[in-house]
């Protein structure tokens, strides 16, 4: 496996990715009108390739040696949700997804050692991201890497608010 900036050519695989991902994960909470409309507005290859083109998002791949594209992390480099920043500058993990088959082989740690170094080297001094409150798996995951909850906040999909957690580390 080998981490690797996204390109222009990877928006589709991204996209697809993204979808596939999340709806392994939380497809079952969402009524389907809502869920198709959540997908085509944040997993779709226009918007995936407008944030690859976006100077104030930073993409990693993981990609297997086939070519297999096996997860990602958006850092976005910009604070998600300045009313919690304890530090200045803040960035965001928007979206950390592995493959659903491929988890427990080593993604989400390269990844997450990547994401935390891009951020130093972009100056923050504090990464916040959400995760859903029934997520443990994802909580104690981000614990490891030093991540805690400092506070409670919503995630809309449709017509449905989910219960999430902040999470944030100081660098």
């Amino acid at each position: 496996m080998k981490l690797r900036s996204a390109t222009p050519a990877d928006a589709a695989a991204l996209a697809r990715l993204g979808r596939d991902a999340f709806c392994a994960s939380f497809a079952h909470l969402y009524r389907e009108e809502d869920l198709q409309a959540f997908l085509a507005a944040t997993h779709s290859p226009e918007k995936v390739a407008a944030e690859i083109a976006d100077p104030a998002m930073a993409i990693v791949l993981a990609v297997a040696d086939d070519g297999a594209l096996l997860g990602y992390c958006k850092l976005v480099l910009a604070c998600g949700w300045p009313e919690h920043a304890r530090a200045q500058p803040v960035v965001e993990i928007k979206q950390f997804y592995t493959q659903p088959h491929a988890t427990g082989r080593g993604i989400g740690a390269a990844l997450m050692d990547w994401t935390l170094a891009e951020a130093q080297r972009q100056g923050a001094k504090e990464i916040q991201l959400s995760v859903w409150s029934e997520n443990h798996g994802g909580q104690r995951f981000y614990a490891r890497y030093g991540f805690s909850k400092i506070a409670d906040i919503h995630f809309i999909v449709g017509q449905q608010r989910d219960e999430e957690f902040l999470f944030a580390k100081l660098l």
